[in-house]
């Protein structure tokens, strides 16, 4: 393997983050990232699924499995995603709440680390999440056995058929029922880290950890400790 030359090296010359320039609260500085993401996709186009998110899980031999999602919620309380709860990630939740999830926005020299825990969403939100999203993925939600092994693609095509001719468009929000098996999470983190990258690697750290190491509301600015690490 040939190692790396200096010209694939990259000087990250980002706007790092001053002390003086960061929120109060974390939810606070997560939604102003999160929102100039956007915003930054909308302009230039070199941001795509600002709200994907890579979340970490552990299975029940103790290995780490890490996917990417996409947060559908900001809230005082966490980030949620929507997934089927039967997948792998689902079943390694339910045996083991510690979950880890990344917001990472290269293009911008950012990211967001949260640790913390998993809790499911409660059904009602879930179906409120369900109805918002196109027919055809409403539709997907019945047809991916998801993480499980398929057949062959054709499979995979014969099973949307089969549901699209059982819950036909109707243009209702509550044409196709929320499967049993498909739901959310809240990841509720206990701490929260802010990367933005500088120039010779002299990276901007700020950490905000709860107290007690307990998952806390990320809108209030107590509670929380606060603290700058090396890069």
């Amino acid at each position: 393997m040939e190692a790396m030359t200096a010209q694939e090296r990259v000087d990250y010359d980002g706007d790092g983050l001053r002390r003086e320039d960061l929120a109060a609260t974390p939810l606070e500085q997560i939604e102003r990232w999160v929102e100039q993401a956007r915003s930054r996709q909308r302009e230039r186009g070199d941001v795509p699924e600002p709200t994907a998110v890579s979340v970490a899980t552990v299975d029940a031999e103790g290995h780490p499995d890490v996917r990417t999602v996409l947060a559908r919620l900001i809230e005082p309380r966490g980030i949620a995603f929507f997934t089927g709860l039967d997948s792998a990630k689902g079943d390694h939740l339910r045996d083991n709440p510690r979950v880890a999830a990344s917001f990472t926005w290269p293009a911008m020299f950012r990211s967001i680390r949260l640790r913390g825990l998993a809790v499911p969403v409660d059904r009602d939100a879930v179906g409120a999440y369900f109805c918002s999203r196109p027919w055809a993925s409403r539709i997907s939600a019945w047809a991916s056995p998801q993480s499980q092994p398929v057949e062959s693609r054709e499979a995979l095509e014969q099973a949307y058929d089969a549901h699209a001719l059982r819950f036909p468009d109707r243009g209702r929000p509550d044409d196709v029922p929320v499967p049993e098996r498909w739901g959310g999470y809240w990841v509720e983190p206990f701490h929260v880290e802010f990367w933005a990258g500088r120039s010779n690697r002299l990276h901007d750290r700020w950490v905000f950890d709860h107290e007690g190491g307990r998952c806390g509301d990320l809108s209030a600015s107590s509670g929380w400790t606060v603290r700058r690490l090396g890069p």
